[in-house]
């Protein structure tokens, strides 16, 4: 459940939950990074998929 969770956070469709420690900056690109990578993906995904229901 905390892959879906991780995920969900990624999206801001769940809240992030609060942590002691700041996130470096560091840190904060990568998940931004990871943000656009997971979104492109699903893109992409559509796009395969949209395509195979076309063509049949």
């Amino acid at each position: 459940m905390k892959f879906f969770n991780q995920i969900g956070q990624y999206l801001y469709l769940v809240k992030k939950e609060e942590t002691k420690e700041e996130e470096s900056d560091m840190i904060r690109y990568m998940h931004g990074i990871n943000r656009i990578s997971l979104i492109m993906f699903l893109c992409g995904l559509i796009i395969v998929v949209m395509r195979n229901i076309m063509r049949h």
